[in-house]
């Protein structure tokens, strides 16, 4: 947990980011610390949002609300206190360390189009609530300033003693429940950092996201694990790289292919106008899906759109054309956006006299911030029409320019002169961002950045959200075939080897080695899944080593550089594939667990990390890792498996990996390293000799529809992760793999019961 140190360094950088924007004024705030402690300056914020709920018939309903946030305290009034001064709040509370805040998206709220966060506490269900606000640019500076209320709370608690005590006397922020009686007065409200304007902007404005709901260019340079992508630039038009991947080396019936472009604008300025389907805005750029029609949205972060096109502008076909596709869309805990798209059918729009009913190649938009105002678009596809081989190599005309592909490919170009010829869509840069001294060059590891969730929905809810799914058929998902695997980098440098040995003998020093070892054996532990034979073998794991993940070095706080991960320290010992009614936590007690084995009971320490999988049924991947030896004394390692849940939620990271499998369900899962413990809801279970994490994937909505994508390929993938613990400090650097695991195209109905 971090100090007082960080918390200052952090402030600091907060009040000088937002000393660069003039459309924000700041005040300092002080308040009396017990114990003789020196006063702590405390950041405070407010602003206009919308309270959105549910009443008691039913109804869903949206107030105008004035929000103020100062430290980790919390309070919502019916009016601006300054305007009104000694008016009692309404509702108020704390942002605890167990109080999760989650962008939810964009949906119609009455007859408006809002930007949703939710509250939830991960150990009280009753505790939780929404606003709203009216752009993504002011959704994305409350969850800045909610965060940074979160970082008070878990440093107050941090200090131990009576700050511990009086946190737990003190109530979470609770929007939904019944209004207790509030006798705090507002005071000190006469300078704060005011977030968005007054009501009546609030009234009068709309979302810039129309009608919907609510790695960059190059993988290694961006992902946390080693990708054989080889990127070659066939085209340049009008500052529009065109790339092929050309790793294989050899030309097939499918070629993956990219438009990539730096665009003067900010990324979330990028996301609105690509998710925008305001007919006339979006014909100054898309010369294809410019027609688009909402038919229907889920979660906030998901959504079925309807398109037509005259085919005159791509050929001279007789018919006019129309088509139905998916759009899903999350950013990822380093800030960047990535939209997946796919053809689908929906009940609501069948076949149409007079139209053909075509379909649109499979597509992801990947947007990633390169300055405050400026980011990288990636627009990538799959090829498979034989004029693409031609129309690369010559600069004529061909067919190919009159093909569906090519008009999505172009879509980047047109999406960049348009943001260029339109300088009122450039947002300004949100003034609140947190930049820590020791960032990767990316935006620091946040909760508000991760993949979004609504864990707080009713089981009723989720029931008609699945049934609503149910209309919703990806035609295209039989029809494609899975890329080639591409060949790891055969050469690795001895610079590189040297670097991950390094990484090794620094995670052996995180067991006591003045114990002798004891010989762990995998053979020795039956589990569900076997270990594999070779690569050939399926529905099986195997122990892939650290060598694919490129982990934080020894000078990463100089220079942010990062070194090939070496040997994990915890060998994989076996992976158990179980079939549940519900997610289940504490699995390592159950008597079909390892760790209830008697040779389970004889080692040291095992790490037993439980994936709990939504799906129709449940399941729950559980990873057994074993050390040969006891956890030393005052390690990382020590820290962690016997530290606070707040700890572990800021260090515990994973790095996924598709190794082979379909391109698109790469692209959704990326290789990017996610604090797992700020992404979805983990729950630490420490007893005996092991602890058990229990990562619920199902309680963030972004990460059930990844989930849900990669399992109707599991059966063809090839999936490599790491787990480790996030170095934070120069004494804990560099950092190690703590174990790592390869699951070869695991089957589904290989899943045993649970219980029976």
């Amino acid at each position: 947990m971090a100090g007082s140190g960080d918390g200052g360094n952090e402030r600091e950088v907060l009040e000088d980011s937002i000393n660069h924007s003039s459309s924000f004024s700041r005040h300092r705030y002080r308040r009396s610390m017990s114990s003789g402690e020196e006063d702590k300056g405390l950041l405070a914020f407010s602003g206009w949002v919308y309270h959105v709920g549910t009443n008691s018939i039913g109804h869903e309903y949206s107030h105008q609300r004035f929000l103020y946030v100062k430290g980790k305290y919390v309070e919502m009034y019916r009016r601006d206190p300054q305007e009104n001064p000694g008016i009692r709040p309404i509702r108020k509370g704390i942002i605890g360390p167990t109080l999760m805040v989650e962008e939810t998206g964009s949906r119609k709220v009455g007859n408006e189009e809002l930007y949703t966060i939710q509250f939830y506490n991960r150990l009280d269900e009753t505790k939780k609530g929404e606003i709203a606000c009216t752009s993504a640019e002011e959704s994305k500076k409350w969850i800045e300033a909610l965060d940074y209320a979160k970082q008070q709370a878990e440093y107050e608690l941090s200090r131990g003693g009576g700050a511990r005590n009086k946190l737990s006397l003190e109530a979470d922020i609770d929007l939904e429940g019944h209004r207790p009686r509030v006798r705090r007065y507002a005071s000190g409200l006469k300078k704060l950092i005011r977030i968005g304007g007054g009501p009546e902007l609030l009234s009068r404005s709309s979302s810039s996201l129309g009608t919907g709901s609510s790695d960059g260019d190059f993988e290694g340079e961006f992902g946390d694990a080693v990708e054989a992508h080889e990127w070659k630039c066939v085209r340049t038009i009008n500052g529009v790289r065109i790339l092929e991947d050309v790793a294989d080396g050899k030309g097939g019936r499918a070629s993956l292919v990219k438009a990539v472009a730096p665009v003067d604008a900010s990324a979330d300025t990028v996301l609105e106008v690509i998710l925008n389907l305001d007919r006339h805005k979006r014909y100054e750029w898309d010369m294809l899906t410019g027609d688009l029609e909402l038919v229907d949205s889920y979660d906030g972060n998901y959504d079925v759109v309807y398109g037509t096109y005259d085919p005159k502008y791509l050929g001279r076909w007789q018919s006019k054309r129309d088509f139905v596709f998916s759009r899903q869309w999350f950013q990822g805990q380093d800030g960047a956006y990535t939209i997946l798209q796919f053809p689908a059918a929906h009940k609501k729009r069948p076949t149409r006299n007079g139209y053909q009913r075509t379909s649109i190649k499979p597509s992801t938009w990947e947007i990633r911030s390169l300055t405050n105002e400026k980011c990288l678009v990636t627009h990538m596809l799959e090829m498979n029409t034989a004029g693409w081989g031609r129309w690369k190599k010559s600069s004529s005309c061909s067919k190919f320019e009159k093909t569906i592909p090519f008009a999505l490919l172009s879509q980047v170009a047109g999406l960049k002169e348009y943001i260029g010829a339109n300088p009122s869509l450039k947002c300004e840069p949100s003034s609140l961002a947190l930049h820590s001294k020791h960032s990767e060059g990316d935006p620091p590891d946040e909760f508000y950045d991760a993949v979004a969730g609504d864990s707080s929905s009713t089981s009723e809810d989720e029931e008609s959200d699945d049934e609503s799914e149910k209309e919703v058929i990806l035609s295209s998902s039989p029809q494609e075939k899975p890329v080639k695997p591409k060949p790891a980098p055969a050469a690795i440098s001895s610079t590189a080897l040297k670097q991950a040995s390094d990484a090794a003998e620094n995670a052996s020093k995180e067991l006591d080695l003045s114990v002798p070892p004891i010989h762990v054996d995998p053979s020795q532990f039956n589990s569900v899944l076997h270990k594999g034979k070779d690569d050939a073998d399926t529905n099986c794991w195997t122990s892939p080593g650290g060598a694919g993940f490129m982990i934080r070095g020894q000078t990463y706080l100089k220079n942010s550089a990062k070194i090939m991960g070496g040997n994990p320290l915890l060998k994989l010992i076996a992976v158990d594939w179980f079939k549940v009614d519900k997610a289940t936590d504490k699995i390592a007690l159950h008597p079909k667990s390892l760790a209830q084995s008697d040779a389970g009971k004889n080692l040291p320490f095992i790490l037993v990390i439980n994936l709990e999988i939504p799906a129709k049924p449940n399941y729950s991947l559980v990873l057994y890792y074993a050390a040969e030896r006891p956890v030393r004394k005052d390690s990382l390692l020590e820290k962690f498996a016997d530290g606070t849940d707040q700890f572990r939620d800021a260090r515990f990271k994973l790095i996924p990996s598709i190794v082979e499998g379909y391109w698109m369900v790469k692209r959704a899962v990326g290789t990017k390293a996610c604090l797992l413990g700020k992404a979805v809801t983990c729950k630490y279970f420490r007893q005996d000799n092991f602890l058990e994490i229990d990562v619920d994937i199902g309680s963030s909505s972004v990460a059930r529809s990844v989930i849900g994508l990669v399992l109707g390929y599991v059966t063809s993938l090839v999936v490599d992760l790491a787990i480790l613990i996030e170095a934070n400090d120069a004494a804990e650097l560099p950092e190690y793999i703590l174990g790592s695991v390869r699951l070869n195209r695991v089957r589904l109905e290989s899943a045993v019961p649970l219980d029976g």
